[in-house]
């Protein structure tokens, strides 16, 4: 068998250049062929050897080759163009779908775009609103500079008014209230012998000469004695409402009616052989007592000049300090300290109610009280000029409407909702417990039993009813040193060291009690420490809670909290006149130890929660408590935050 040997490098060739045609389209496949086989295509390898006769195949399958090399050529090229075309349409299409892609981000960009225009037109117009707002706000600060700075020189103004002799006389003519409140709680305790004498001599002729025994006594007297304080607690009680209804000055002068009926009624009590008729004498008087205990404040409060109201305020005690001491002079066994004189003693309480009835009405209504609850600016001007001696009252006018203003906002406030309200709940517990500090101090058991506890430390009773007149003088001289000390030192400041030696001597007190058996010159050095408890307690307790309790109120809850806070210093009152007698039985030289207690307690209450309130008017003093009152609402909100 031949086998040639071109054929074969013809098949493996063929594959080859197909293969590189395919890989390299550019290459001349014709030219690569030729090259490949040229001169030696016609070469055989010779297994056996060719016929001799037979032609060549060489040339024919060369011929072959060549056709099927550019058939294939044309072939491929065919392919490679479709496969061109194909890549290019595979391409436009690609192109295509990103085209389509980037359209559909460019209207993206276009809303974006367009969304940000119109935030950027929102914002500008926002900084247009923002300036204006600003300027706004800038001019709202000229104003309320200005508006301050006006309040600085106004209340400058107003801290530099005098005494007039129209508001001396206004001022006497309103505190005869508070005189009678004096006289009628130190006049029981002079003729405390005698009035017992006549109740036992009263009740044994209704029971046929039958013995009274002392414990009845004692209990009936405690009567006399504490009937007086449940009159003031009624009288307290229902002062806010007449103050609202009937004005200050109108309260005033329908409380004299009272006080004049129930000082007739005790003088009478002998001629008529009756007890009774003292105890309801007892009990008018302390109504009408009551009364003016919340009208007198809340007159001269309002009346006063912004810098002379502490000190005018304390006239109220000046009053009821020398109402006692007179009481107590009177008492004396040389002038109506008698079996048969102390009726009149009694009977004279209703002297000071007369003298008002007849100098009141030439005084003016409250300023005050006619512009913020009466509307009535014109009457409220003429008051105003008549008590400041001065047709430029322009300044006191603007204050007022201030307070009216913060007043307008609040409506009238009644007992039960001012007990309600939140924001007036510190007021109204510092008032409080101001008057249990000057109630609960222990300075009634001086009062209505001064004769008693000298006596039982040593003193004969001649010198202890002396002595009781000194408790009395010395409170009217402390008191005018108050007078002159309570628009300088300051109401927290005087009250604080009234406390604090009301304690200190209290103490002293209960350590005479308990050697008086021992020493015999210590009952001398008891009345030492006494009237020196009485010097302190005539310092701050005794003038500062009426006058703080005005105070720390706006014109439309003070009422209320006037006749709640007096409420709680008669309530008190009778529980000391009327079981401080059954407390010394039973703890006998202990008895002013529960008293030491509770001044501790006040002394701390008072260093801690009681404002300054001098020379502040009374719309500082209720915002002063607005800002502490959210500043407490702010530290709650931020405690509950960081528990939650």
């Amino acid at each position: 068998m031949y086998i040639c040997k071109n054929q074969a490098y013809i098949i493996v060739w063929n594959v080859v250049l197909c293969c590189v045609f395919y890989s390299y389209p550019n290459v001349d496949i014709v030219s690569v062929s030729n090259m490949l086989l040229g001169s030696n295509s016609g070469r055989c390898i010779e297994y056996g050897s060719w016929p001799p006769d037979s032609p060549s195949p060489v040339p024919g399958y060369q011929q072959q080759l060549a056709v099927m090399t550019m058939s294939m050529g044309s072939r491929m090229e065919e392919m490679q163009v479709q496969e061109e075309k194909l890549d290019t349409a595979m391409a436009l299409s690609e192109i295509r779908t990103q085209l389509q892609e980037l359209t559909k981000s460019v209207e993206s960009c276009q809303s974006e775009v367009t969304g940000i225009k119109e935030d950027m037109i929102s914002m500008r117009n926002e900084m247009d609103i923002v300036h204006h707002v600003k300027d706004e706000m800038e001019e709202l600060r000229d104003v309320v500079d200005r508006m301050e700075d006006l309040t600085r020189r106004r209340k400058s103004r107003l801290l530099e008014q005098g005494l007039t002799a129209f508001l001396s006389f206004s001022i006497f003519a309103a505190v005869l209230g508070m005189l009678q409140f004096g006289y009628n709680t130190g006049v029981i305790n002079a003729p405390k012998k005698d009035i017992e004498r006549f109740i036992k001599e009263v009740w044994e002729e209704r029971n046929k000469n039958k013995s009274m025994a002392k414990d009845t006594l004692e209990e009936t007297y405690s009567y006399v004695v504490s009937i007086f304080a449940i009159g003031g607690m009624l009288g307290g009680f229902g002062g806010g409402m007449i103050a609202n209804r009937f004005g200050r000055k109108g309260g005033l002068l329908l409380s004299d009616i009272l006080g004049i009926g129930g000082g007739a009624l005790m003088a009478l009590t002998r001629s008529t052989r009756s007890y009774e008729i003292l105890i309801v004498g007892r009990f008018v008087i302390g109504v009408h007592c009551g009364l003016s205990t919340i009208l007198v404040p809340m007159y001269v409060s309002e009346i006063a000049p912004l810098n002379l109201r502490g000190a005018l305020g304390t006239v109220n005690q000046l009053a009821v300090t020398i109402g006692l001491c007179v009481s107590q002079i009177l008492g004396v066994d040389q002038l109506l300290g008698t079996n048969d004189g102390w009726p009149v003693l009694l009977g004279l309480a209703l002297v000071p109610p007369a003298l008002q009835l007849l100098l009141l009405p030439m005084c003016p209504e409250s300023p005050r009280h006619l512009l913020i609850t009466r509307q009535r600016e014109d009457e409220a001007r003429k008051a105003l000029k008549k008590l400041r001696a001065s047709n430029d009252v322009e300044d006191d006018v603007e204050e007022m409407k201030a307070e009216q203003r913060a007043h307008s906002q609040e409506a009238r406030i009644s007992m039960l909702q001012l007990l309600r309200s939140s924001s007036f709940r510190m007021p109204l517990v510092i008032a409080v417990t101001m008057q249990l500090s000057q109630q609960f101090s222990g300075i009634n058991a001086v009062f209505y039993y001064s004769t008693t506890l000298f006596t039982e430390t040593g003193l004969q009773e001649s010198y202890a009813k002396f002595a009781t007149i000194g408790v009395g003088a010395i409170m009217v001289g402390m008191t005018l040193v108050s007078v002159m000390l309570m628009d300088r030192a300051g109401r927290r400041t005087l009250h604080l060291y009234g406390l604090g030696g009301m304690f200190i001597f209290s103490i002293f007190i209960t350590i005479s009690m308990l050697i008086k058996e021992i020493l015999d010159w210590i009952s001398y050095l008891a009345v030492i420490f006494t009237l020196s408890f009485v010097v302190f307690f005539a310092v701050g307790p005794g003038s500062i809670p009426w006058l703080i309790t005005a105070e720390l109120f706006s014109q439309g809850p003070r009422p209320a909290a006037m006749s709640i806070a007096v409420l709680i210093n008669w309530l008190s009152n009778f529980l000391v006149g009327k079981y401080f007698l059954n407390m010394k039985n039973l703890l006998g030289n202990y008895a002013f130890l529960p008293f030491s207690v509770l001044l501790a307690f006040f002394w701390t209450f008072t260093y801690n929660k009681v404002p300054e309130t001098r020379n502040k008017t009374f719309e500082e003093i209720a915002a002063l408590f607005r800002r502490n009152s959210i500043v407490r609402f702010d530290h709650i909100k931020a405690n509950n935050y960081i528990n939650d």
